[in-house]
Formats: C-alpha cells, structure tokens, sequence
C-alpha cells in the first residue's frame, strides 16, 4: 500500500511571530564543541583529542509553554468543567483514539480577519464539499491566518469559530478540531473591538467556552491546510504526555493512502 504523509505542523524555532512575545519560545542551541566540557567531566583523564573529531553532543535546552507551536488543546484549557458539570479532562486523559481519525476540511479562507463562523456557515461548507458530517471526524478549518503564519499581523489574523458553529461540530459527535489561526476563536482584538461595543462578556472565547456543554479538543497553529482536499485523509495528531496539562505540543499530520510517495 502506497501513503503519502503531509505535515500539518509548524516549526518550534526562535524569532518567527507565532505568539504574543512574552509566550514566545526559546532554544538554545549546544553543538558538538560547546558540549565537549560536559562529556570531559563524566569521564575524569579524557582528552578532547582522544574523541572522534573533538565533537560531543548536540542538545537544545527549550524554554517553551504548552501552547507554542503545533499543539492540541484538551478541554481542561477551556475551563475547569465540560460536559455540563464533569471535570474537565487533561491532555493525559485525552482518548488517544480523539487524535487518530478520518479528516474534515472547510475552507472558510474567503471570511474577513475577526470574522465569526455560524453554524449555518458551516452547514452551508459541508453543504457545497458534499458532506455529511460522522462522529469522531476531525474537522479543522483552513482561515486567512494559514498563510500569515510568521508575519506581523499573524495573532490579528484569520476568523474564528463561534460558539453556535462549534456546537454544530460537537452536537454531530466531532471531539476534535482544528484551526491554522492562533485560536480557535475570532482574534482577541476583533473580539475586544465587539466587547467595547456591546459591553457583552459571552463573545470572549465563545468558541473555547463550547466546551463547558460539550467536551472537546481542538489543534492550533495548523499549516498547510491549503493543499489539503475537503475530505480522503485521515490525520495523526496524539499529543505529548504531559501530567495534567491544559494542552501538549504534536506533530499533526493528514495521512493518504494509495496515492503516491510519502511527502514529509
């Protein structure tokens, strides 16, 4: 059987807008030389000419928190309870089968910047794709935000999902989605913008809150979304194993089969 994999992830590096600055993350990278001290100290009367091009080890020591990069959230992020009351789950007791599933995409990359999706907006996608949505499909959706990825006005771009739009996702039984925008939900200063003028506190992360009815999770910070068709993929996206953490950081990826050459 023949499979081609695309990588749905970004990279974790230094220097690129992918968060607010003080969330940003930090590598520091230790080559072969600066290390060379360290494994000299393990081993008390080794020279460094004794060693195979005077090289030890490369390592990174990572400065990072749990929502940098590619990453999944579990619902315990969106608040202390889901499903009506129940605790909320941690990303060590997401059900690894959420994260291994046929995947949806919806391409809603014609909406404006702080566009918030309905439910009628996603009727109409699934509508026009030819889809009838089935439990457990991850539905991610592919925003002006994908391609910005890196640039200035990445945090400020792309819609996001509303609260009556994530509902239609979860009431049909989905337990997993996605986004290539920074959050699941509109950019906060569109949403600032609103609450300033309506005063109503129920627009702030709507989408997120969806899961206090409904326990859910959902990917951020996607790529390549672009090139994926509406549906004929599955995607991978099991999250690190973090005790009791709000999320954990994944290399995401839409998997085909039958269809050519691995892609990475």
């Amino acid at each position: 059987m023949s499979r081609r994999i695309v990588d749905l992830s970004v990279y974790l590096e230094n220097d690129v807008i992918s968060d607010p600055p003080a969330y940003r993350p930090k590598i520091s990278y230790i080559d072969h030389k600066t290390s060379m001290p360290e494994l000299l100290g393990f081993f008390p009367g080794l020279q460094s000419t004794d060693i195979p091009d005077e090289e030890a080890w490369a390592i990174e020591r990572i400065e990072l928190i749990t929502h940098n990069g590619t990453h999944l959230d579990a619902p315990y992020h969106f608040a202390s309870t889901m499903n009506k009351g129940e605790r909320a789950i941690t990303i060590d007791e997401v059900p690894l089968d959420w994260c291994y599933q046929p995947g949806v995409k919806l391409d809603f990359t014609q909406f404006p910047d702080g566009y918030v999706v309905t439910a009628a907006d996603v009727a109409s996608e699934l509508e026009r794709i030819g889809h009838e949505l089935s439990a457990l499909e991850i539905v991610v959706v592919n925003t002006a935000a994908g391609k910005r990825f890196g640039r200035e006005d990445y945090l400020n771009a792309g819609c996001g999902m509303g609260y009556d739009a994530t509902m239609y996702l979860l009431e049909r039984g989905v337990r997993l989605t996605g986004t290539d925008g920074w959050s699941w939900d509109a950019p906060f200063v569109h949403t600032k913008a609103q609450f300033d003028a309506t005063g109503n506190a129920g627009l702030i992360w709507e989408g997120h809150k969806a899961g206090r009815a409904i326990g859910y999770c959902h990917l951020e910070k996607l790529h390549n979304l672009e090139v994926l068709p509406p549906t004929g993929f599955t995607i991978a996206c099991f999250p690190v194993k973090i005790r009791a953490a709000s999320a954990g950081w994944t290399r995401a990826v839409a998997i085909f089969d039958n269809t050519g050459s691995d892609d990475g």
